[in-house]
């Protein structure tokens, strides 16, 4: 069954391009709010410290327009991704893999064609609009990509195999911060995003490769049609049938990611503006932290989390070891890398015991759907936590530095919401218990209930397991 390794090669690398693309503004923010035009003799990418005497040459967006691209991305994803996670549990892996790879390329192209009318009206819609084409397809892309992972990984290697996808898609961001600054000082900004958007064409060229040997991988299995038989049966209806603890799963999964990409989006910004002495590509740097500790550790994670079991108990630890970081950001001047360093170890522990227990908690035809949903709600809130931090921050492009009580109140939100994030996982771990406990299971626990389940497993959708499904699944 070596198959399944190739099969989990270039399934990591149908997001790498998308995630890195995702966040170049981000590492460019400074250039996406910029002055239009800078008078002469001071024109400076930022680096020195007395950044208040620099302009900095840009694209002249005001904060609220900024956050505006992760928010537009963010709900495009979440309306999107319901109806994604629907369509490829009805059309398959094949068709989800190759219109979404395509959507992420044409939202890339769109943002970088954007850059090009700087100054005038067309800059903002035609960015927005690229936001949303990639937005539409790359939270959609992540589904497909869990789906095969699932499909290929079930009761064996999951979490590890869940793990090196996240590894490789936040290793997409990490170069982003990484090296996308230097690029953009040699090349300029419209470079820099078509350079983005030729990492997307990667990603469908690999969609194209998994396509292909899915299908070949399925055909030897004799599987095709018994996939195809389950997915005829599956109805939008299927949403009512999802249990009480899919649902506080879900929020758990919301509030730990509003404290984290929002965050993230304007982290290196709020690096320069509290604390001294950080040039851009430093704050950068720090910011890419959270994705970087990531990132080294989300295989490792998995395999422990794949070993221990006990991912409820793991979900309320992450969210409780995350209240230090945002406390320590508003309150202290503590330097800010121990802090996303911090924030990037409890990020790997929640990616590993959240997502991967979706599959766990729903039967496998609905998975799709389950994924689709829990990934909307995720983005929903997400979306608003960047409105809300936008909001916070100011909507005037002006201050070159935005003042400390602005971000002192953007770090309180984004405790407001580990706290709820606490108070979810708690929940989560409540009813799990009175209903057997499944996430909790340690590795012998799961082994037994395995094959107790086994031939329940291939027919999720029929009804009389349905009629059970409290007690047992």
């Amino acid at each position: 069954m070596h198959r399944r390794f190739v099969v989990l090669v270039f399934n990591c690398l149908l997001t790498f391009g998308s995630y890195f693309c995702f966040d170049i503004p981000s590492v460019l923010q400074e250039q996406f709010q910029g002055n239009l035009t800078c008078p002469n003799g001071t024109h400076h990418n930022s680096t020195g410290h007395n950044s208040t005497l620099d302009c900095v040459e840009g694209l002249g967006m005001t904060p609220a327009q900024y956050n505006l691209l992760y928010a537009i991305y963010a709900w495009t994803n979440a309306v999107v991704v319901i109806l994604a996670g629907f369509l490829i549990d009805k059309l398959g892996n094949r068709f989800g893999v190759f219109v979404f790879s395509l959507l992420t390329v044409l939202g890339s192209s769109m943002f970088a064609l954007g850059s090009h009318f700087k100054g005038s009206p067309y800059l903002l819609p035609l960015m927005l609009t690229g936001r949303l084409l990639f937005g539409s397809g790359n939270g959609s892309l992540t589904i497909v990509q869990n789906r095969i992972t699932a499909f290929w990984f079930k009761g064996k290697e999951l979490a590890l195999a869940f793990g090196l996808t996240l590894s490789f898609s936040r290793l997409g961001s990490v170069l982003n911060f990484f090296f996308t600054q230097q690029f953009e000082a040699k090349f300029g900004m419209q470079w820099t995003l078509w350079g983005g958007t030729l990492l997307c064409v990667l990603g469908f060229v690999s969609a194209l490769i998994v396509s292909i040997l899915d299908k070949v991988g399925m055909k030897q299995l004799g599987l095709d049609g018994v996939i195809q038989q389950e997915s005829k049966k599956v109805r939008i209806q299927d949403i009512r049938r999802l249990a009480l603890r899919y649902w506080l799963l879900v929020l758990t999964i919301m509030f730990f990611y509003n404290g984290v990409f929002p965050f993230v989006a304007d982290a290196s910004k709020f690096i320069q503006d509290k604390y001294s002495g950080y040039s851009q590509q430093a704050a950068a740097y720090i910011a890419g932290a959270v994705y970087d500790s990531s990132l080294v550790l989300s295989a490792a994670v998995g395999i422990l989390i794949d070993y221990v079991g006990l991912r409820g108990i793991f979900a309320v630890g992450c969210a409780a070891l995350t209240l230090p970081v945002f406390a320590l950001l508003a309150f202290t001047f503590v330097p800010p890398l121990v802090s996303t360093i911090w924030l990037g170890i409890t990020y790997s522990f929640a990616a590993a015991s959240m997502w991967p227990s979706i599959p766990l908690v729903v039967p496998q035809a609905t998975l799709g759907t389950a994924m689709g949903l829990a990934t909307s709600v995720q983005m929903i809130g997400v979306g608003l936590s960047n409105l809300i931090v936008g909001h916070i921050l100011g909507t005037k492009s002006s201050e070159l530095k935005i003042p400390l009580w602005r971000w002192q109140q953007m770090m309180i939100f984004m405790l407001a919401n580990t706290i709820a994030c606490i108070v979810a996982s708690i929940s989560l771990n409540i009813v799990d218990k009175k209903q057997g406990g499944t996430l909790n299971r340690t590795r012998k626990g799961a082994a037994a209930a395995q094959e107790d389940r086994a031939p329940a497993d291939t027919a999720p959708l029929l009804d009389d397991e349905m009629a059970n499904e409290g007690s047992g699944s």
